[in-house]
C-alpha cells in the first residue's frame, strides 16, 4: 500500500499534464534535437545553444538532468593517444655490453649499497665484487643513513688491494 486512497489515485491519473510537465517534455525533445544535430558537444554547450539561439533561460543543471534522463554522452572529437614515456635510465650499465669479454680477475670491479632497518637502528652496507671471479674484495658498514665515510673507506681498500696490499 501506498497510503493513497483509491479516489485521490484515480483523480491523480485523469487530470491533464501541468504547464511544468509540458515544458520539461518539449526540453527534453529539443535537447534531444540538438544533441542529434551536434553530437561532439556537452551538455554546458547545449545549455548554451538553447539559451543563444532559442531564447530560453535555462541553467546547465537542467540540461544536464535533461542528457542523464535521455542517457546522452557527448562523443569526442579527437582521439586521444597514450605515448608510452621514454624511460631514460639515470645511471647506464657501461660494462653490459663487456660483460662476456672481462677476461681475468680484478678486471673490473662493481660496488653495491644495501639498507636495513633493524629494530630501532639503520644500517647501510656497501660491497665491492670481483666480476671475474665473483668474489667480495671489500664491504664497509655505516651505522647512520647516507654516511660516506663507507664509500671512502670502501675504495680506499680497493686501491690497495690493485696495488698488490692485503686488507685487514
Amino acid at each position: 500500500m501506498m497510503g493513497v486512497s483509491r479516489s485521490g489515485y484515480y483523480k491523480w491519473k485523469k487530470h491533464p499534464p501541468s504547464e511544468r510537465d509540458i515544458n520539461r517534455e518539449k526540453m527534453i525533445e529539443l535537447v534531444r534535437a540538438i544533441h542529434e544535430r551536434h553530437r561532439t558537444h556537452g551538455y554546458r554547450w547545449t545549455a548554451a545553444y538553447i539559451r543563444v539561439n532559442e531564447n530560453i533561460e535555462v541553467c546547465n543543471n537542467y540540461i544536464y538532468k535533461c542528457f542523464r534522463y535521455l542517457g546522452i554522452k557527448s562523443e569526442t572529437k579527437h582521439q586521444v593517444h597514450y605515448r608510452p614515456r621514454k624511460i631514460r635510465d639515470r645511471y647506464p650499465n657501461l660494462i653490459y655490453s663487456t660483460w662476456e669479454t672481462v677476461d681475468r680477475p680484478r678486471q673490473v670491479i662493481v660496488s653495491d649499497m644495501t639498507a636495513f632497518k633493524v629494530w630501532y637502528m639503520y644500517i647501510e652496507v656497501t660491497f665491492y665484487f670481483d666480476v671475474f671471479t665473483k668474489e667480495i674484495l671489500s664491504y664497509k658498514v655505516a651505522e647512520r643513513r647516507g654516511a660516506r665515510e663507507q664509500y671512502i673507506d670502501g675504495l680506499n681498500d680497493v686501491i690497495t688491494l690493485l696495488k698488490g696490499a692485503k686488507v685487514l
